[in-house]
């Protein structure tokens, strides 16, 4: 959530960084400074008549220990009619917080400067490219093809249980999962992030303070009866650990990792778009997470980007690296690097990882505060990456890595899969 005291000093630079990411409504930024003038207006009237009911309180004291009964009587009258007043504007003052704070949280993060100009992902910047593109036959097929043969995942029986989007995984198809998962943990703690396993449902507060509300009900699950929300990735519970905290800035950073399983009720379009794992309900996914000083917080970006890349070139995978343009980013993104692999069968490019930085966004949202070596405190910065969303990388290795006597894995995964091919 952007801060109303840095909206109010710099109106013009907002609204042009708005722009960029395309915000619908650029006068709701003159509304929030109407707005926090009126605020300031009547807590100053609240201050100026609670000033003067505790002058004549003080007064009223003074004139009954005189024994001026008249006169404080009329003083109390002063007071009663003040404290009336008083009233009134504090009821009013409570009611214009609470509509500033719901405007308020209807924008967006501004986007860095670096942010591309553009409407859609066809306006992304391709930073970086990797890895070196297969050779596959003509007779290659693609990964709900492969699924089936080597009986990797039903998701007949997954519809079965729950619906559309739900895959079972079973025998190698499960023990490649948790091969993945495995890798992926270690690799982030070996690289200093703590690893948790958090609860997979939240409550409201939570989905707010990481922006998933206001902004994304209609993507998650909602579990009505408790108002809780299933967690569409593992960034919603682990950087919600320290809200409403105050950390040391000895602290800092604080390096997150973890595997939840996500659900998404938005399993997007249509078509071949969605065969097999390129769209589910219910996936796999590492996450990483930091949480840094703020001029710290674009060096542990690159860090986190360069983290991933060196993850997809275990894989061996080839890959590229979108930096995604205002049109494209999240609505709590300062700025987001995409990661893509390519998928041979398909002849598609298939995202498997978005690395972004958030500012302050989400810890104004939070209260994750720190103490600098002044004392002062000072929101943090937050960042958070996958690291990675399986269903794409299982879909990219089944593909490119295709022969007739099997499936060849990438030596990273030959001792947590327990062989260094699937066969039949």
């Amino acid at each position: 959530m952007l801060q109303i005291s840095y909206i109010r000093q710099n109106r013009d630079f907002v609204k042009e960084r708005l722009a960029v990411k395309h915000f619908a409504q650029p006068g709701v930024v003159d509304d929030l400074i109407r707005m926090d003038e009126e605020l300031r207006q009547l807590k100053s009237q609240t201050e100026t008549m609670q000033a003067s009911i505790n002058a004549l309180s003080k007064e009223i004291g003074m004139l009954m220990g005189k024994g001026q009964r008249d006169e404080a009587e009329a003083k109390k009258q002063e007071v009663a009619s003040l404290k009336s007043g008083m009233a009134e504007k504090t009821s009013a003052l409570a009611s214009l917080e609470d509509a500033l704070n719901q405007l308020l949280v209807t924008l967006p993060n501004l986007p860095h400067e670096s942010v591309p100009q553009g409407k859609s992902a066809a306006d992304n910047v391709v930073d970086g490219k990797g890895g070196k593109m297969p050779e596959l036959p003509a007779n290659a097929k693609p990964h709900w093809e492969l699924i089936r043969e080597y009986d990797l995942i039903d998701f007949e029986t997954g519809a079965k249980i729950t619906g559309s989007g739900f895959p079972l995984f079973k025998g190698k198809g499960a023990r490649l999962q948790r091969a993945l998962i495995q890798f992926f943990l270690d690799y982030n703690t070996e690289a200093g992030y703590v690893e948790y396993l958090p609860p997979l449902m939240v409550n409201e507060a939570t989905a707010y303070g990481t922006g998933q509300l206001p902004d994304k009900e209609g993507q998650m699950y909602h579990v009505t009866a408790d108002g809780f929300y299933l967690i569409p990735t593992a960034e919603v519970p682990v950087t919600n650990v320290y809200r409403d905290e105050i950390l040391k800035e000895s602290e800092l950073p604080i390096k997150m990792t973890a595997y939840t399983p996500c659900f998404r009720r938005e399993a997007g379009s249509f078509g071949a778009d969605v065969r097999g794992l390129n769209r589910v309900h219910q996936f796999d996914k590492v996450e990483i997470i930091q949480m840094t000083k703020p001029e710290r917080s674009y060096h542990a970006l690159e860090e986190m980007v360069n983290h991933v890349e060196r993850l997809l070139q275990f894989l061996e995978l080839p890959y590229r690296i979108l930096r995604l343009c205002g049109g494209d980013m999240s609505f709590t993104s300062a700025l987001t690097f995409d990661f893509e692999v390519y998928s041979a069968a398909q002849q598609k490019w298939l995202e498997v990882s978005s690395v972004s930085n958030f500012e302050s966004f989400q810890a104004n949202r939070m209260k994750i505060r720190y103490k600098d070596e002044a004392g002062k405190t000072q929101l943090l910065h937050t960042l958070n990456g996958s690291s990675l969303a399986l269903p794409r990388i299982v879909a990219a290795l089944l593909e490119n890595n295709q022969q007739e006597d099997g499936i060849k894995l990438p030596s990273v995964l030959h001792k947590y899969f327990g062989a260094p091919v699937i066969q039949k």
